[in-house]
């Protein structure tokens, strides 16, 4: 009975030494206390901020002609190579033009064939004025004889049916002067057409520039008319103007206006480092691939739609890498990759805070169930608020914990990877910048923090 005892009276001391370290240890802060979440802190201040669009593309010349030929033919001179500099009026190919003469020829033979039945027309009409004169002086006579009483009436027919023909000889005679007249015409109109044919044999440079692209060889057949483009022969460029060609999203485009200047960083020098400085000369006013109100209803609506954008290179930012002795007139070629950066707002001295330190919050309130919150079984059940969601970030508030605040944002740097902020923040107060996790889903108004310590996460060398 004694043992008994002794074994209860051990147990319940026990217990109520373990239940006396509980209490102590929860006082104490050793179990129970809340984990802090690690963060990264930093605080409101004032930079300049450099809101930019980016995007990349490709340099092309901004004045590039296209020649392709008007007639068909074989290349039977060729007097230039890629990459030489030509002069306007300069003589670049020559087209086979035997047929073109052999036509041209043949129609200046129509056109004489015309002029001399327009002569002969001439000489018709005066042998007919001629007899019209003769049947008229017949006429007077007769008709004088006549009134004489000296001839018969029929006599007097006959020379009045003669004076009638001798007229419309003298009008079939105009009529066919004027016809040969219309011949002639038409004859010099094929002969005009057959002379341009032959003109067009021969391909003269349209502007000054450089053969940027030379398509066909000595020898091949080009295929063209006046009615189509033909074969793509060469391209003259004029590589003084350069400028970049880019597409820039819907989301964007509303923010780049004419005038805006650019940062152009072009892969080819990127490994110098070297920047060149842009402008915007020319906003596409239809998206690329627009066709119209049915082409824009066929598209996806998943499609991305995009704007295209030029940016002319300042020429004062490659000066230094033209080089005439050298021959290095030209330091960018059609279809290098660039990629810009269009300079669309700035401000100096703006409250900011890193862009990850902004996040948003759903602003969605639940519906309330029937009956909820109100005595009344007959209340019926209101509907729910939606909220658009909010720009929040977490402020490190007393006792290490934070507060969540609606903050409102301007322009946004993301070169520097900051945002401006126009409402909701003091200079000098404390944000959590990350980690993203922490700032996007798991922070919650008055959680616990501690700040992050640098290289804790890092491995072990």
């Amino acid at each position: 009975m004694k043992k008994s005892n002794r074994i209860w009276w051990i147990l319940g001391g026990t217990a109520a030494l373990i239940i006396i370290f509980l209490l102590v240890a929860k006082s104490a802060g050793w179990i129970g206390k809340e984990k802090p979440t690690e963060v990264e802190l930093v605080k409101v201040g004032r930079t300049d901020i450099i809101e930019t669009v980016s995007a990349s593309g490709k340099i092309q010349p901004e004045v590039e002609v296209k020649i392709t030929p008007d007639v068909p033919g074989e290349i039977i001179g060729l007097y230039i190579k890629e990459g030489d500099s030509v002069k306007k009026g300069q003589l670049l190919l020559k087209v086979q033009p035997e047929n073109y003469i052999s036509i041209t020829q043949r129609a200046e033979a129509v056109v004489n064939q015309s002029k001399a039945s327009a002569e002969q027309a001439k000489s018709a009409i005066s042998q007919a004025e001629a007899r019209l004169i003769r049947t008229q002086a017949e006429y007077t006579r007769q008709k004088k004889l006549f009134d004489d009483k000296v001839i018969s009436a029929s006599d007097l027919e006959i020379a009045e049916t003669n004076l009638k023909v001798a007229k419309q000889d003298v009008a079939a005679a105009k009529a066919n002067l004027e016809a040969s007249n219309f011949s002639i015409k038409s004859a010099e109109a094929g002969l005009k057409d057959a002379s341009e044919n032959l003109r067009k044999t021969s391909i003269y440079a349209p502007m000054n520039g450089i053969v940027s692209k030379l398509g066909v060889e000595l020898g091949e057949r080009v295929v063209g008319t006046s009615q189509m483009a033909g074969t793509e022969m060469l391209r003259i460029a004029n590589l003084n103007n350069m400028e970049v060609r880019i597409n820039v999203n819907e989301n964007d485009i509303v923010r780049v206006s004419l005038g805006d200047t650019a940062n152009i960083d072009v892969d080819s020098y990127s490994l110098t480092g070297k920047k060149f400085k842009g402008v915007v000369t020319e906003i596409a006013n239809t998206a690329n691939g627009a066709g119209g109100t049915l082409a824009a209803a066929s598209t996806s609506t998943d499609a991305v739609t995009e704007f295209e954008v030029r940016i002319r290179i300042l020429p004062e930012s490659y000066r230094d890498l033209v080089d005439r002795k050298s021959k290095k007139v030209y330091p960018f070629k059609p279809g290098m990759t660039a990629t810009v950066d269009i300079i669309t707002d700035k401000k100096t001295k703006a409250l900011s805070v890193p862009i990850a330190a902004v996040t948003t919050r759903d602003g969605n309130t639940e519906e309330k169930k029937e009956g909820e919150g109100d005595n009344s079984q007959n209340q019926p059940a209101k509907p729910s608020k939606k909220e658009l969601p909010k720009e929040v970030v977490f402020v490190l508030d007393k006792d290490n914990k934070v507060k969540m605040r609606q903050v409102k944002t301007g322009i946004t740097d993301t070169m520097a990877g900051t945002i401006e902020i126009l409402d909701g923040l003091k200079e000098g107060e404390e944000v959590v910048s990350g980690p993203y996790i922490a700032v996007s889903k798991k922070l919650k108004e008055g959680d616990l923090v501690a700040k992050k310590v640098e290289g804790k996460d890092k491995p072990k060398k």
